[in-house]
């Protein structure tokens, strides 16, 4: 754990120069730390996290140099893997590597933590909570959505004040690096294999989700998927409270399921039904159940997540409409970075093959054969771009028809040039982003802005 007290008046390391490492820098600058900034890459590569660094935090782009071992702690990057040689010496030298996380929630004055991981949905689980809690604390206090989505906790979390509410989404990395966490609520909406190349094997990756409850008492709350088959293993070794959620199946046992076009809600004395957010797809049930129950852990009432519901239109890259082309609907679903994620897609698609599919980008290492019966039934064709193309050309042969493209504009033209009024062009990746573009969020950007040129 970070206490502050321990480190005051000591140099402080913060290593990787992206948008949380930016924001930790800031953030223990402004606490009277003194923070050396370290990068591994050449300025011109991060200029946008040094553009808003404060004049007392110290810079250093190109590699690292000795000072970085007259540090008396550092804060690493999540991207960055334990086995990274910079990581490995501080270690050796017995100097403590916290997360972004843990030194945001340090200055976060006991505002309670409202915690969200899994491997899909964690996003638009975060966000509708996020909505919810800021109706139920009717400006009393704020909800501070942030984490692995938008706002990094240093730059959210840390500003905390009493009466409000921490809504943070946390990625595997980011609860990996953090040796300690208690969120007062806390949830894991499923697990499916992701980011095994940095994880190393699927149960590295189970058991870094794990930490999310691993510090939950009694007096907490964690959140539970009753369809997946992980979740419910590992919440038999959650000490905290457990609600379960499930869209399929009975209701034996659930704090929340679906019928009639419903959510039926019941924890406690609590019990009341609720019309769903307007997504497509079962998997937005399982946002919306799971948003509802962390809520109504954290004090929401049944009139703050209907009124929530009602309005709440997804969120930004995630089966986002583009725009229509000559009669063919665009569908911005960078979010996807995973072959999990681009199943979930595949599901809210007509039955039809109807759908032009672009994947491609980054291969994380997960097999793509999953995909395989849905394509065969909802795909017209596979359109690949970056790097991973080959691999997903070679594992989904005979599926469909296969077009290599290169990158995205090559294959939004081969869908115009190919398709027909009525059809999709359904932009699903199920990679990562690095090879051709900034994340998934500037990928989603950039392919929503060649859809506008296209029109």
């Amino acid at each position: 754990m970070f206490n502050p007290g321990i480190y005051k008046g000591k140099k402080a390391l913060v290593i990787g120069a992206g948008r949380s490492g930016a924001a930790c820098a800031n953030l223990l600058a402004a606490k009277g730390f003194e923070v050396l900034l370290t990068e591994e890459k050449e300025a011109a590569a991060v200029k946008a996290g040094l553009k808003g660094l404060s004049r007392r935090v110290t810079a250093e782009t190109g590699g690292h140099t000795r000072a970085v071992y007259g540090c008396a702690f550092a804060v690493k990057s999540p991207g960055l893997p334990h086995s990274n040689p910079l990581i490995a010496a501080l270690k050796a030298k017995k100097i403590p590597v916290f997360s972004e996380i843990e030194i945001a929630l340090a200055f976060a004055g006991g505002a309670p933590l409202l915690a969200v991981t899994g491997t899909n949905g964690k996003t638009t689980t975060t966000t509708l909570l996020g909505e919810i809690m800021t109706l139920a604390l009717k400006g009393a206090g704020r909800a501070l959505v942030c984490g692995n989505v938008g706002v990094p906790a240093a730059g959210s979390a840390a500003g905390a004040r009493a009466g409000d509410a921490i809504v943070m989404e946390l990625s595997s990395y980011q609860l990996e690096d953090s040796s300690f966490i208690k969120p007062a609520v806390s949830c894991i909406l499923n697990i499916t294999p992701d980011h095994i190349d940095h994880h190393g094997t699927m149960a590295g990756y189970v058991k870094a989700k794990e930490r999310v409850f691993k510090f939950q008492t009694p007096e907490d709350v964690c959140v539970f998927n009753s369809n997946d088959p992980r979740t419910v293993k590992l919440a038999k070794q959650c000490r905290a409270k457990k609600l379960f959620f499930a869209s399929a199946g009975g209701t034996k046992g659930l704090n929340a399921w679906t019928r009639g076009g419903k959510i039926y809600f019941k924890a406690g004395k609590v019990s009341f039904s609720a019309r769903p957010p307007a997504l497509p797809g079962a998997h937005n049930l399982e946002n919306a159940m799971c948003a509802g129950l962390m809520a109504l852990a954290a004090g929401a009432a049944p009139a703050h997540i209907r009124k929530a519901f009602a309005a709440f239109k997804g969120v930004e890259h995630r089966l986002e409409p583009a725009g229509t082309v000559r009669g063919i609907k665009f569908i911005n679903d960078s979010k996807a970075t995973n072959v999990d994620s681009t199943l979930v897609a595949l599901k809210a698609m007509p039955p039809e093959r109807a759908a032009w599919l672009i994947m491609g980008g980054t291969d994380k290492g997960t097999p793509y054969a999953p995909l395989a019966p849905l394509i065969k039934e909802r795909v017209k064709a596979v359109l690949t771009i970056g790097t991973g193309a080959a691999r997903i050309e070679r594992e989904l042969a005979g599926c469909c028809p296969v077009i290599t493209s290169g990158t995205m504009e090559n294959a939004c033209r081969s869908i115009l040039a190919l398709g027909a009024a009525g059809e999709t062009a359904l932009f699903s990746p199920a990679c990562a982003s690095f090879d051709q573009f900034r994340d998934f969020e500037d990928r989603g950007r950039k392919f929503k802005a060649f859809v506008r040129t296209l029109k």
